[in-house]
């Protein structure tokens, strides 16, 4: 290997590319170098709210689930800080945000690979290597493969676009704005995992104590993430493999029909909700009770003093209208690429939709040469599954990189379980073009 060419470059440094960056930390032979624009590591640090807790289990960490005697795993950081014995004895289901938080921020004081204030400005593809520029001057690199790894972005309805930062505030933001909303009518929108997060913040005076709570939710109740085993198996190798094969609008559907395995409120957190929401009339005697709005689509936002927000209540099909001081968006994120990769967008070939299509090494089909790849992480929703976005197969997918990256499975990635089949197990014909008998259709089965 050439000393000025990497094998790998990394462009951004949250989770999922600290993941690879770990892995790879135990392949010298593999010269690799990631990105970031930021001074340091950080993960979400909005978002660490007191209590807020993963919904993922602690040994889904950054390299377990590939290499389990892997230096960087959550065991080796609870070991390497005492407090493995305290850890056994707390007896938690999970984690808290804040202390995956630091263990991640642990891992990456770690590795030499990671190279933060280091802001990618442009990517180019000249005489079978990626160029890299970067928007503080730094020397430009040169690398044979890419990872992109630069994370997702706050979702902003388009009928809260035009507000200003004082009266409208996505929860990404929420622990570093030091808000005090005392007083105030405070409106919160989103009905996930964030969303209940936030009205329990704001019932416990996290930042003052507002005159008034309502939370709207698109979703018809405020609805428990599914964690039940068989559910869970979406979280695993063997699923994806199957569920990648499909055509796109099957996997469509299938992402869609799952939303409350990965984005529903775990159940600790609505019990804690509800009980904080029955005794809240006896703690604050005299105060009104927040007023919970499922089933709500936020139409228009007027701004003034105070706001007025139009609703469609999807149960009657009514509009409402309500009044607001402040809006706590609790509305997800979207995915996409980097605008650095603009240069080469053009070669990477799209879905339906316009995303990028992946390769099953969660590799960018493109018209490139075939040993050059531009893998991704996060962004194989409706490629991969459910379990993309998420934390649950983070180590797996790493694995897969290096694995191809390498050239061999030096990772196991596949597995032996349950004998769940998911797929067919020989090629036949889509049920609408298949012929159904008679006596067969009459009875109803093709129903089931």
């Amino acid at each position: 290997m050439s000393k000025d060419i990497l094998d790998l470059a990394g462009i951004g440094i949250g989770p999922f590319n600290l993941s690879v960056a770990a892995l790879l930390d135990q392949h010298q032979d593999v010269d690799s170098a990631f990105f970031d624009s930021k001074p340091r590591f950080d993960w979400h640090p909005g978002m660490q709210l007191p209590g807020a807790r993963l919904q993922t289990s602690c040994l889904k960490d950054l390299v377990t689930g590939a290499d389990p005697c892997n230096p960087h795993s959550f065991l080796n950081y609870l070991v390497q800080h005492r407090r493995f014995y305290p850890f056994l004895s707390a007896g938690m289901t999970a984690i808290s945000r804040r202390e995956f938080a630091d263990y991640l921020d642990w891992v990456a004081g770690r590795l030499s690979s990671l190279h933060f204030g280091h802001g990618v400005e442009s990517v180019s593809f000249e005489d079978g290597l990626f160029r890299l520029t970067f928007e503080t001057g730094q020397n430009p690199v040169r690398a044979r493969n890419l990872c992109i790894g630069t994370g997702i972005r706050p979702h902003i309805p388009p009928a809260c676009e035009a507000l200003p930062s004082t009266r409208s505030l996505h929860c990404i933001h929420l622990m570093q704005k030091g808000r005090d909303f005392t007083g105030q009518q405070v409106a919160v929108i989103g009905g996930g995992q964030s969303g209940a997060e936030v009205v329990l913040g704001l019932l416990d005076g996290l930042w003052g104590q507002p005159a008034g709570i309502r939370w709207f939710s698109r979703r018809p109740n405020f609805e428990p993430l599914d964690e039940t085993p068989f559910t869970n198996l979406y979280f695993s190798p063997g699923y994806v493999d199957t569920f990648r094969q499909l055509p796109e609008q099957r996997r469509r559907e299938l992402v869609h029909y799952q939303k409350l395995a990965s984005d529903g409120i775990s159940p600790d957190t609505l019990q804690a909700l509800y009980q904080r929401l029955y005794e809240y009339p006896l703690e604050n005697p005299g105060h009104p009770l927040p007023e919970l709005l499922p089933g709500r689509s936020v139409y228009a936002v007027t701004d003034g003093t105070p706001m007025n927000l139009l609703t469609r209540n999807r149960m009657d099909d009514q509009f409402e209208e309500f009044q607001a001081d402040q809006l706590l968006l609790c509305t997800g994120f979207d995915h996409g690429l980097p605008p650095c990769l603009a240069p080469i967008k053009n070669r990477f070939r799209e879905d339906s939709t316009g995303r990028p299509r992946l390769q099953p090494a969660f590799n960018l089909d493109w018209d490139g040469p075939d040993d050059r790849a531009i893998y991704t992480v996060n962004q194989g929703r409706f490629s991969h599954g459910i379990a993309e976005s998420q934390l649950s197969l983070t180590s797996w997918r790493s694995a897969v990189i290096v694995n191809h990256l390498l050239g061999h499975e030096h990772y196991p990635v596949s597995e032996k379980g349950l004998s769940v089949r998911w797929g067919s197990s020989t090629p036949q014909t889509t049920a609408q073009n298949r012929q159904v008998p008679r006596k067969t259709a009459q009875m109803g089965i093709e129903s089931f």
